[in-house]
């Protein structure tokens, strides 16, 4: 008897396999990161072939960690950097181009010329986003109109295109030799693309952007078997049922499933999820709305998102941009050195801003400097960056939703940070709690793909796994709290207005 799941992972900075038990434990895991390519200011790529062969390295890590072979996985799920496009021949599995990152702002002209006098909310009614360079949509356009040709390969129907999710899939199933080119609700509700009601693919929006459908993947529900893997990976044979993008991936790991029920993932960046069950929410306040998850003929349930861009990977540009930590664990030892951040606010919009301002012209700042500041300081000020932004995005979905959360449920690597979890409690006023399973983006995949072949029964039972490791309960006062968010309110205004049409 099949005792395990294992979930593949493709991550914005690595991609890793992770094997789980019927507990939703986890029993081994093989990780592997890749290069992240920054041709120039704003531009952020992957290599997808990198990811490929690293993707069938890291199964054969996880399996053998724990000593397993294909004849002991049930399933297996996929969860992924959402909004990252990859645009390839599907004859040979060449990519015409590096996968463009979700962090990537080259599109930005792209977005003006579709907005127009509409503005960015021109389709947003229908697909729950803005306009913006964060998303899929305007990522192939610019393949389409920059890559010597690729309009051409395109109209022929040769080229496909899929979020990394789907280039996984493709890959794991055959590739060239019958591949299953498919994608779930969630990754299809990122594009820009899909009809939040119908779940389909909006021709009309698609004839704007210039993108024929034959590229698109069929989109599938976020648990059922799409196929099997073929001979060419270690689990030949084995289905694979579950798919879904990496946050909301992290909200079904933590049990999530039901309206008000939230999570806050700490990783390269910080997306909060609220779930709204089968109704669809607008956002009134600079959240998205977007697919939370649809298991096979069930109704699809929904969410409001708060997206932030850069939480994680700033500690990353401390490390390998500035060179002021040699590891990331550092910056919680140079943080604790000091009591506070001494009048320093980091405001890490190297991406522009996300939620809930979505201002694509702002860039980062540090502000506050005097003679006094230190690395330390720096250091303090870049962890609370973070803990800051939350309480922004947190601040809207209270306002949508019209109630305020009791406590925060967490996950992610940050999460490990003590001194970023303290102070998150702190500027929220409310709870904030980890679990014990930390991997809660690969554990929802696994979920998923476990529920489609019956390794798990139900929702219930994945409830059961969920187990509180740690809470962090709010200190300090409430003036000191209101005075801090004033002071990091008024750093983003000064990130604000910065790019004219001559600054790169």
């Amino acid at each position: 008897m099949t005792q395990y799941i294992i979930a593949l992972d493709q991550g914005t900075t690595s991609s890793r396999a992770i094997i789980f038990d019927k507990k939703g434990s986890v029993i081994s895991i093989g990780q592997k990161e890749h290069e992240q390519i920054m041709p120039r200011a704003g531009w952020v790529e992957h290599d997808p072939i990198e990811i490929r062969d690293n993707m069938r390295e890291v199964i054969g890590i996880a399996l053998g960690r724990a000593n397993l072979t294909r004849h002991d996985i049930a399933a297996i799920g996929i969860t992924n950097q959402r909004e990252t496009a990859v645009v390839w021949d599907k004859n040979t599995g060449i990519p015409v181009y590096n996968a463009i990152v979700w962090q990537d702002t080259r599109t930005q002209p792209i977005v003006d010329r579709l907005a127009g006098d509409e503005g960015v909310d021109r389709f947003k009614d229908i697909v729950g986003l803005p306009l913006a360079t964060y998303f899929s949509g305007t990522k192939i356009v610019w393949i389409l109109e920059n890559v010597e040709g690729a309009r051409e390969k395109a109209e022929a129907g040769d080229l496909i295109f899929g979020t990394t999710d789907s280039w996984v899939l493709w890959n794991l199933t055959g590739g060239p030799d019958g591949g299953v080119h498919a994608t779930d609700v969630t990754n299809a509700s990122r594009t820009l693309f899909m009809d939040l009601k119908t779940l389909q693919w909006r021709e009309d929006i698609l004839a704007e952007f210039g993108v024929p459908l034959s590229m698109l993947p069929e989109i599938r529900s976020s648990s059922e078997v799409y196929g099997e893997a073929r001979d060419t990976s270690l689990l030949r044979e084995t289905p694979v049922a579950g798919i879904l993008g990496d946050q909301q991936a992290a909200t079904f790991g933590q049990a999530a499933f039901d309206p008000g029920e939230s999570k806050n993932t700490y990783g390269t960046g910080n997306f909060l999820i609220f779930q709204t069950g089968t109704e669809i929410v607008k956002s009134e306040n600079g959240l998205l709305t977007t697919v939370g998850y649809k298991l096979g003929d069930g109704p699809a349930h929904y969410a409001l998102e708060g997206s932030i861009a850069v939480t994680g990977s700033l500690v990353q540009w401390l490390r390998d941009q500035l060179g002021i930590i040699s590891s990331a664990p550092e910056v919680e030892e140079l943080a604790a050195k000091v009591e506070d951040n001494g009048g320093v606010y980091f405001v890490p919009a190297f991406s522009g801003l996300f939620a809930p301002y979505w201002r694509p012209d702002a860039r980062g700042a540090i502000v506050g400097l005097t003679r006094y500041a230190n690395r330390n300081h720096i250091a303090r000020a870049a962890l609370e960056a973070t803990a800051f932004q939350t309480r922004e995005v947190l601040d809207a979905v209270n306002a949508d939703s019209g109630v305020d959360l009791a406590e925060l449920k967490v996950d992610g690597g940050m999460t490990a940070n003590d001194t970023l979890m303290q102070f998150q409690a702190d500027v929220l006023g409310v709870e904030v709690v980890r679990p014990v399973v930390a991997e809660t983006t690969a554990l929802g995949a696994a979920y998923a793909a476990g529920l489609a072949v019956g390794f798990w029964n139900d929702l219930d039972e994945l409830r059961a796994n969920w187990q509180e490791d740690k809470r962090w309960s709010p200190t300090g006062d409430t003036e000191e709290r209101e005075r801090q968010l004033r002071l990091w309110k008024k750093a983003v205004t000064k990130s604000m207005d910065w790019v004219d049409d001559d600054v790169r």
